[in-house]
């Protein structure tokens, strides 16, 4: 697949070719992603980063790689930065973004901006997140690290543990595994559990996800355990939030069960679903996911920007 030029708004938008194409790419880029040796593909190119939401490892991450290319970066940090506090529209803001860069990374709190501000950019638009819909960039440094860690992305099986229903990046991941045959499991309380519609469309690929409330039924048969943190911020109901709030915490006791070579993940920020004594462990891979982030989207770059690779 040629990505050049292409906007990278869903995973839904990608094929497992074109997937494993740029987890190719990724690979190559480690070195560079680590300072090890030097790369200007896109010397002379402009990107511009929106995050219109709070982001610590995407927003550094996608700059990071930018910079480790050589190409410069916009930054606007918070939607009172721009026009938009007097009442611009977002796609009057991407025209004028557009006319000033040659990409647009784009996170917003909600769902659909990305799609609209790819209608409105000639050039393309990555999504960084949107809401509680999509995160592709996400998806892809996770499959990045669980090829690396486990050699393969075909028929793992993936317990995914916490917040599965406002958690964008499960519910692009999870898209993306029906690809490579994965085997899941959904652990939530039912409250939070993965929404209708998504489990409907990977059921409709064939995958079979197990749903349960219960991790020690599931811990000793995972070879990825995906945690993630149960979202305040997006809850409507705070008293909802308090009543699912530390339902889920990965301890050293719980992981006695696991497979010595079971990984766990997290998109990060963690609150207190992993105790920072697992930190230490095999099974940790959190903060090599979360520099995995920067050659993924270096390869991104490259590939919607045209530099070599």
């Amino acid at each position: 697949m040629d990505f050049y030029d292409r906007d990278i708004v869903s995973i839904r938008d990608l094929d497992r070719d074109s997937i494993e194409q740029i987890l190719d790419m990724s690979e190559k880029m480690v070195p560079y992603a680590r300072g090890e040796k030097v790369k200007r593909a896109l010397d002379g190119r402009l990107l511009g980063n929106l995050f219109f939401e709070p982001s610590t490892r995407t927003k550094l991450s996608f700059e990071s790689a930018a910079y480790r290319l050589g190409c410069d970066v916009i930054d606007v940090s918070e939607m009172s930065m721009t026009s938009m506090s007097k009442g611009e529209t977002l796609a009057d803001t991407i025209r004028m973004v557009d006319a000033y860069c040659d990409a647009i990374v784009l996170r917003h709190p909600h769902e659909g901006a990305a799609r609209l501000a790819a209608k409105f950019s000639e050039n393309p638009v990555i999504n960084a997140g949107d809401g509680a819909g999509s995160h592709p960039t996400q998806t892809l440094l996770d499959l990045f690290t669980m090829r690396r860690s486990k050699g393969s992305l075909d028929g793992l099986n993936v317990a995914l543990v916490g917040d599965l229903k406002y958690g964008r990046t499960v519910h692009s991941l999870v898209e993306a595994l029906t690809l490579f045959g994965a085997n899941l499991t959904f652990v939530a309380p039912e409250s939070l559990q993965m929404p209708s519609d998504i489990f409907s469309h990977i059921a409709s690929r064939g995958c079979s996800p197990v749903k349960t409330a219960a991790l020690e039924d599931v811990i000793d048969k995972a070879d990825v355990l995906y945690v993630t943190r149960i979202q305040r911020e997006r809850f409507p109901d705070p008293a909802e939030y308090q009543k699912v709030a530390g339902t889920y915490r990965i301890s050293n006791a719980v992981l006695r069960e696991a497979k010595s070579d079971m990984i766990i993940m997290h998109p990060l920020p963690r609150v207190d679903e992993i105790l920072p004594e697992v930190d230490g462990t095999a099974h940790a891979k959190y903060f090599e996911q979360a520099f995995n982030g920067v050659p993924v989207r270096m390869a991104i770059l490259c590939a919607v920007l045209g530099g070599e690779v």
